[in-house]
């Protein structure tokens, strides 16, 4: 099951089409859907987090924690409405193009999808573009 929580006075418009989309992104990698939490927060809220959890000074748009059991997924992912906005100035697309791609981007951590090093980082962004594409 996938849920949306907020934190912030940001709500998502439609959550059931984001839903169904999250869901089809799952089955496509051949994953099981577990209980999966978004949760959108300012910029504040994920820096204690990232601090607190992650020991990492810095602003972000997005943290996941992964309590994914074999091939079901569960976790649960923050995210910065703020750091989306700004993001997507910086990258010249819409802010709902943008939240797409941070909201699979979480889901691709949890099907085992890394961004650390170059090539990896690559292939993210790659199958970020391709699961964007089936919204």
């Amino acid at each position: 099951m996938i849920s949306f929580n907020y934190e912030t006075e940001f709500e998502l418009n439609n959550e059931a089409i984001y839903s169904s989309w999250i869901s089809k992104v799952i089955v496509s990698e051949n994953k099981k859907e577990g209980e999966i939490n978004y949760i959108f927060c300012d910029d504040e809220y994920l820096l204690k987090l990232n601090i607190e959890y992650l020991n990492h000074d810095t602003l972000t748009d997005i943290i996941s924690f992964d309590y994914s059991v074999g091939n079901e997924l569960n976790g649960d992912i923050f995210i910065s409405v703020e750091r989306v906005k700004e993001n997507a100035n910086d990258f010249e697309v819409s802010f709902e193009e943008e939240l797409k791609r941070v909201l699979v981007h979480g889901i691709l951590h949890y099907c085992g999808f890394k961004d650390k090093s170059p090539e990896d980082e690559a292939q993210m962004r790659s199958k970020e573009e391709e699961k964007i594409k089936t919204f």
